[in-house]
């Protein structure tokens, strides 16, 4: 194994928002890294009641969906559901279909896929920008 084997495809990017809660998916997301992101978003909704997530995909290439403990996917789908607002995804695939049929007991959560190109129009539809360390990025 080489160190590229250890970087997590689940990276955090810092906002000038704190309940937006942003991340990049980058490359293959194994269940170690969703494992990650639900204690990213546990983590959010102990600071805010509500919040908003804008995912960035970045050369995504799937997830490893059944290798995630089933307890842990059922409750992460629970808490979304009570704590989510806006869901901003970037870049390719778009999976906000799938994201509402798998949510579709909730209609509080308001979904919107952004082209790679069109990314600073998802900011501007959280009302948000990257901090300055993370502006290289898009």
């Amino acid at each position: 194994m080489n160190f590229l084997d250890t970087v997590p495809a689940i990276r955090r990017i810092e906002t000038s928002r704190d309940d937006l809660l942003a991340i990049d998916v980058v490359g293959h997301v194994s269940a170690a890294d969703g494992e990650n992101l639900f204690g990213l978003m546990e983590a959010a909704y102990a600071l805010h009641p509500r919040i908003d997530v804008l995912v960035r995909l970045v050369d995504h290439d799937g997830v490893d969906w059944a290798n995630i403990a089933q307890e842990t996917l059922k409750q992460g789908t629970a808490h979304a559901m009570e704590h989510v607002g806006r869901c901003a995804a970037i870049g390719e695939p778009n999976w906000i279909a799938d994201a509402r049929h798998l949510l579709r007991a909730s209609l509080s959560i308001e979904f919107r896929h952004f082209e790679t190109e069109d990314e600073a129009s998802a900011w501007q539809w959280l009302g948000a920008r990257p901090t300055e360390k993370q502006q290289g990025r898009g």
